[in-house]
C-alpha cells in the first residue's frame, strides 16, 4: 500500500462502532480538522496553482476543472460557484466530470476508470494550447483523472494536479502539484471525508486568490457581481455604497445605469458616466483600484 495511502487504517478508527456517539464524533472532528492542517503545507504549490489559472483566464483562454466521485464533486462544486462569486462565464470554466450529470444523482464507480470516457469528454471540451485544468483525485491514480492530465499535456494545455498521496502519478505529471497529506481515512478508503475537506479548502483558496488577480475581488467584496435577484441586489447596493461612499439614492441609480454590475456602478456613484466608467476598467484589466 503506497505511502499516506487514504486506504490505510486511520489510528482512530478502531472501535469506532462500539463508543458512544459523543466520541465517535470528537474523533471524526479531529479528523477533519487534521485533513485542514494538511493544506497549510501546499500554500506555496497552491499559489502557484493560482497563478497558472489566472494566466489562463487573463490570457483569453479557459480553466477546466476535472475528476470523479468524490473528487470530482470537489472540483464540480468550486467551479460551479466561479460565475456567481466572480463573474466568470460558464463557458470559459468547463467541467469534466466521470459519468457527467447522470453520475450526479447516481453515482457510478466504474466511470472513474475509462480512460475512452475522458478522452471523450476531453476532446468534447476543446481544450486546447493557452487553457489549463485542474485535475483532482484523492488517490492520485484514478484512470480517468490520469487521462484527462495526459492528453492535456499532449495538447499544450497547463496541468494543476491535486492529489492525497505524495508521489502519486498525478503529481508526476503535472505542471504545478498540489499535495494535500492527508492519509489514512477515519472509514477506511472513504474520501469524502478528510481527503475531500482539504481538496475543498485547496480549491477555495485558489479561486479566491484567482479572483483577486483578475480584479474581481476588492477589499473582501465580490465586486465583479452583476445583480439579477433581490438578494445580490441588496449586496451590490451594500458593496457599492460603501465603495464609493455615496448615499442610497445615487447607488441605486448607478447601479440602474450599469445594468447591475457593481465595478462601474462604484465608478458611476463617484460622478463618471456608464461609458467612461467601462473604458477605465477596460483600461486596468477590470481592476478598480488604480481608479479609486
Amino acid at each position: 500500500m503506497a505511502e499516506g495511502s487514504t486506504e490505510a487504517r486511520h489510528p482512530s478508527s478502531d472501535g469506532l462502532h462500539r463508543i458512544p456517539a459523543a466520541e465517535a464524533l470528537a474523533r471524526l472532528l479531529a479528523a477533519q480538522a487534521d485533513a485542514l492542517a494538511a493544506v497549510g503545507p501546499a500554500l506555496p504549490a497552491i499559489e502557484a496553482a493560482a497563478d497558472l489559472a489566472l494566466a489562463a483566464l487573463a490570457g483569453g483562454g479557459r480553466l477546466a476543472y476535472a475528476g470523479a466521485g468524490s473528487s470530482g464533486l470537489m472540483a464540480l462544486a468550486d467551479c460551479l460557484e466561479l460565475a456567481g462569486t466572480f463573474g466568470i462565464a460558464p463557458a470559459r470554466t468547463p467541467v469534466l466530470f466521470a459519468g457527467g450529470a447522470e453520475a450526479l444523482l447516481h453515482m457510478r464507480g466504474a466511470v472513474e476508470d475509462d480512460p475512452q470516457l475522458a478522452a471523450a469528454d476531453f476532446a468534447r471540451s476543446g481544450l486546447r494550447a493557452g487553457d489549463a485544468v485542474i485535475c483532482i483525485s484523492a488517490s492520485g491514480t484514478t484512470p480517468y483523472t490520469l487521462e484527462v492530465a495526459r492528453l492535456a499535456r499532449t495538447a499544450g494545455v497547463r496541468v494543476v494536479g491535486i492529489a492525497n498521496v505524495p508521489g502519486s502519478a498525478l503529481l508526476a505529471g503535472s505542471d504545478v502539484a498540489v499535495v494535500l497529506a492527508t492519509g489514512a481515512e477515519i472509514v477506511a478508503g472513504s474520501t469524502r471525508l478528510g481527503a475531500a475537506t482539504a481538496q475543498k479548502a485547496a480549491l477555495n483558496l485558489i479561486s479566491v486568490l484567482l479572483g483577486i488577480g483578475l480584479g474581481h475581488v476588492h477589499d473582501g467584496f465580490m465586486v465583479n457581481l452583476v445583480a439579477d435577484n433581490a438578494k445580490l441586489r441588496g449586496r451590490a447596493e451594500r458593496m457599492v455604497a460603501l465603495l464609493s461612499g455615496a448615499d442610497l439614492g445615487h447607488v441605486r441609480a448607478a447601479l440602474a445605469a450599469t445594468g447591475g454590475a457593481v465595478k462601474p456602478a462604484v465608478l458611476v456613484a463617484r460622478g463618471r458616466s456608464a461609458d467612461e466608467a467601462a473604458a477605465d476598467l477596460q483600461r486596468t484589466a477590470g481592476h478598480l483600484a488604480p481608479l479609486l
